[in-house]
């Protein structure tokens, strides 16, 4: 009878001890989790985009910069990949794209 009662407890005790661990790592995600949402996102605005360099074009909308560059990154606030403030006037990564 003795040897059944610590055969059941041996073979039942690896399941316990992982269902602990688990619960114990679920409460330490929880914490982070709470600790992260208290935290402030911080944005850092753009610089407005120099009016004069924004161009519609159809089918994208509203772009900044030299929208003949391969770079160009087709956005309102950014005007390229590779040189996101620009000015495009001066870029040496200047590429002219083929088509529209």
């Amino acid at each position: 009878m003795l040897e059944t009662l610590i055969i059941f407890l041996v073979g039942i005790t690896p399941p316990l001890l992982s269902v602990f661990a688990m619960r114990k790592a679920e409460d330490r995600a929880r914490t982070r989790l709470q600790a992260a949402r208290e935290i402030p996102i911080m944005r850092i605005p753009s610089p407005p985009p120099v009016p004069g360099d924004r161009h519609y074009v159809e089918g994208v909308g509203e772009v900044t910069g030299d929208v003949t560059c391969l770079y160009n990154a087709r956005s309102a606030y950014l005007r390229c990949a590779l040189n996101p403030e620009g000015p495009c006037e001066t870029c040496p990564h200047y590429e002219p794209r083929e088509s529209f």
